[in-house]
């Protein structure tokens, strides 16, 4: 298979290294002022977002650089690992305003749900490729890749992390559906699981107060919508052409920790309709480029890891901006390579690496010969 490989997508590449080096400037501008008021210096988050970066870098070439076939192999321990790390991350994890996602290691806080999503997604494809004679058998197929998405979703609901979870199981049936399980599995799965996850959802007020106070906009709802108001109001503020890097007034007094989920709102403020388009169209390139390696794939499993990968950046990305433009509820769910936070880097930049590396067995861009030099070539010959 080696002697097969041809170019990588060089579009995806450049693109995706523009976001990481974006997200310097973003995060440092977002978390200057929060960073000095908690830690007495205004670059500790800059410095820590900075090495995640350059981690980002190392996995997103060293992922380019496995053959997507590997996966196969080692979607199995792969996805072992990741359960045992959410389970002891309930243990041993740290509580942050309520919620245990993060395991300390160091100075660095691991959260293992962001590897999830990856991990989950590929050993999902894997199982499909493994059991494609008999996917209408739902006992051999989705029965035990159902086992699969409850045992990650149940651990990360248990943090809690309602948003995590229903993304991972959101991006779990597209992923299925890819792969052709039938429509009307999914359905009756769906079904099946609708009323655990509504009780789930209903047992923290917090969950409700969000959504009565993003569906009614006069909603006196104490800090439910707040954070959503002054994430519009900071677009507002940017216009067309933004205030400028670091002129950000919405950051220093008004929206809380924008360094994480909402710093694509700074961003907007700062660098105005143009940048915020900028990062818009970046994403719109990753997600037409990976179907377009889909599509292209050699293969069956490629075409799904292809598809799966490219879901799992595009989908982050869409929900982040709707939120942070108000036009769905806060999710806590954090732009793709733009925010703070280094698991969630290193994922991402996984997933991108392996659809590079999908990229690089396909002839998306074959040499075709001139017009008429087959036959010139023909009579040379004769």
């Amino acid at each position: 298979m080696k002697n097969q490989r041809n170019h990588i997508d060089l579009l995806i590449l450049i693109v995706v290294l523009i976001l990481m080096l974006l997200s310097l400037s973003a995060v440092y501008s977002a978390s200057a002022s929060w960073s000095l008021e908690r830690t007495g210096n205004p670059n500790t988050l800059m410095t820590n977002h900075a090495v995640s970066v350059v981690v980002g870098f190392m996995v997103l070439f060293i992922f380019m650089n496995i053959p997507y076939r590997v996966y196969k192999k080692l979607s199995k321990p792969g996805i072992l690992f990741v359960l045992g790390a959410l389970a002891a991350t309930l243990f041993f994890g740290n509580e942050i305003k309520g919620a245990t996602r993060w395991i300390q290691l160091g100075s660095f806080n691991f959260q293992p749900s962001e590897l999830a999503k990856v991990a989950l997604l590929v050993h999902i494809c894997v199982l499909i490729e493994r059991k494609k004679s008999y996917l209408h058998d739902w006992r051999r197929t989705l029965l035990p890749i159902s086992v699969w998405i409850g045992c990650v979703s149940v651990l990360i609901m248990l943090q809690p992390n309602f948003s995590m979870a229903a993304m991972i199981i959101v991006l779990s049936i597209a992923v299925l559906f890819l792969g052709r399980v039938p429509v009307r599995q999914l359905a009756a799965g769906a079904v099946l699981t609708l009323p655990a996850v509504l009780v789930y959802f209903v047992m923290a007020p917090y969950r409700l107060q969000r959504i009565v106070g993003f569906l009614d906009s006069d909603s006196e709802v104490t800090g439910i919508t707040y954070q959503m108001s002054q994430g519009i109001l900071a677009f507002g503020r940017g216009g067309i052409l933004g205030v400028g890097p670091g002129a950000s007034k919405q950051r220093d007094f008004f929206l809380p920790e924008s360094h994480g989920d909402y710093v694509f709102a700074i961003f907007g403020e700062e660098w105005g309709f143009l940048g915020a388009a900028l990062v818009i169209v970046i994403f719109v390139i990753i997600f037409l480029r990976g179907f377009r390696i889909a599509l292209n794939s050699k293969d069956n499993f490629g075409k799904l890891l292809a598809g799966a990968m490219t879901l799992v950046i595009s989908s982050y990305a869409i929900i982040n901006s709707l939120v942070t433009t108000g036009l769905l509820p806060t999710t806590g769910l954090p732009m793709p390579f733009l925010s703070y936070g280094g698991t969630a880097m290193i994922a991402n930049a996984a997933a991108i690496g392996i659809l590079l590396n999908i990229s690089s067995y396909t002839n998306l861009r074959p040499k075709k010969p001139p017009a008429g030099s087959e036959a010139l070539q023909h009579n040379r010959v004769q």
